[in-house]
């Protein structure tokens, strides 16, 4: 892991360079503002039962499904489809620090946009006579979910990046497997099919892998063990997959 470093430093700098990057960005912070300003005025029109921290981080998905793939849609893809790819590993550095290279270049900027919509917050802590408004509680948990959450999520846009040479194909791909994950996972959970006890296993699994209820306990204050090692373990294994999968096509190639 020599090279890492070096790699992570280099994904940084091309992606403070890149437009999509800036388009992501502002995409998002525009996206988040108009989301937050639209629960204030709920909040200040009618009481609540819920923090209207558990409420914006509920609408996580938005953003999500288009911030990673812009994010992460040039990572791999593009390398390939100028040939840079090869190059690169033919020299000493392994596919492994490339894939996490890049991985951590994509995951800090995913970090850096989050935490920019602390702000909203901050202002609000200013003037809000509420406490409501500013719970602590959901304010933590729903970004150490997103802190978490992410790690998986931009996994998955790398991974599907090592899939093609187009972007555009790779970004598309991206966006159909979070789909798969994060709301894919919730409306299986309701098929009537997995409710008969045969199928017992299998919708425990969907179920535990529900990426809702992880947010929902998590701005409740509850962290499980059992979701931590979800993210950290599919992350992992999405990493790998990915590592694999340059291997054999370059075996190939």
């Amino acid at each position: 892991m020599r090279h890492f470093f070096t790699i992570l430093a280099h994904e940084i700098r091309v992606l403070l360079v890149n437009p999509s990057t800036y388009l992501a960005a502002v995409l998002f912070l525009l996206l988040m503002g108009f989301i937050f300003t639209g629960l204030l005025e709920n909040y200040s029109g009618a009481p609540q039962d819920e923090s209207l921290a558990a409420v914006f981080f509920q609408l996580f998905w938005i953003p999500v499904f288009f911030m990673v793939p812009l994010l992460t849609m040039k990572s791999i893809a593009e390398e390939r489809r100028l040939g840079t790819l090869e190059t690169l590993l033919t020299t000493p550095v392994t596919t492994t620090e490339v894939v996490l290279g890049k991985f951590g270049a994509a995951y800090a900027l995913y970090l850096l946009l989050w935490s920019a919509t602390a702000g909203f917050f901050f202002i609000l802590s200013r003037f809000a006579q509420n406490t409501l408004f500013i719970d602590a509680v959901p304010l933590f948990g729903g970004y150490a979910f997103i802190a978490l959450s992410g790690l998986l999520f931009i996994a998955i846009g790398i991974l599907a990046s090592s899939f093609s040479r187009n972007q555009a194909i790779a970004g598309l791909l991206g966006f159909v497997l979070l789909f798969a994950l994060v709301i894919g996972t919730r409306f299986l959970a309701d098929v009537d099919a997995l409710q008969l006890d045969v199928m017992a296993p299998l919708l425990a699994a969907v179920n535990y892998a529900q990426v809702f209820t992880h947010l929902d306990d998590f701005t409740r204050g509850v962290v499980d063990t059992r979701q931590v090692i979800f993210y950290l373990s599919g992350t992992t294994l999405t990493l790998l997959l990915g590592i694999l999968g340059i291997e054999a096509r370059q075996v190939h190639s």
